[in-house]
């Protein structure tokens, strides 16, 4: 559906982030995938989709000067938010560790933002899904982070992996939101585009 309108615009998902280039395709539009280097750094004062949607406009923001007419350009940026504090990307095996552990029979939210960049206009939307977490010993834990490696994912874990099957016991809101783009938010700010 979506194919025919964006057939004269060039649509740009600027994320090196596998599920986020997965799960567009899924919404069956072309597109082409660019990056940038962006320091990735917000105010401490900024809390849950604040922190998300300064981000996905920042990442916006290193494509500013060089967007044409025809070009639609997609960022994002997804954080696990946990008594009252982000949790990003782990440093280390050790990290991913404590993170997991300190969410184990909690529930945390997950936090996406979207920013739609043109030349003319700029639209940010977001969303946001409450996890709920079984309890988890820390062999299951340690075998999660050994097995998995989720260096690549804020909060530690993947919702679509061993993990998020064996621990998530509850979603409130959009499942694809956690993985890192709210299809169906997307889907219909692109359909009334």
């Amino acid at each position: 559906m979506l194919q025919e309108k964006f057939k004269n615009t060039e649509i740009i998902l600027a994320s090196q982030s596998p599920r986020r280039q997965e799960l567009l395709k899924g919404l069956n539009i072309d597109f082409k995938i660019q990056t940038r280097p962006v320091n990735e750094v917000y105010s401490n004062e900024l809390k849950g989709a604040q922190i998300t949607d300064y981000l996905s406009v920042l990442k916006a923001d290193a494509f500013k000067n060089d967007l044409k007419d025809d070009q639609l350009l997609i960022t994002s940026d997804t954080i696990v938010w946990f008594n009252d504090a982000p949790l990003e990307k782990p440093k280390n095996d050790q990290h991913a560790i404590d993170m997991i552990s300190s969410m184990s029979g909690q529930v945390h939210e997950v936090f996406t933002s979207v920013c739609f960049t043109s030349t003319s206009k700029q639209t940010v939307i977001n969303d946001c899904t409450k996890v709920h977490f079984a309890e988890l010993t820390l062999e299951e834990i340690e075998y999660y982070v050994k097995t998995y490696q989720p260096m690549d994912k804020a909060g530690a874990y993947g919702i679509q992996d061993w993990l998020g099957y064996a621990a998530v016991t509850r979603l409130e809101g959009c499942y694809y939101n956690v993985m890192g783009l709210p299809l169906p938010k997307v889907y219909g700010f692109l359909k009334n585009y």
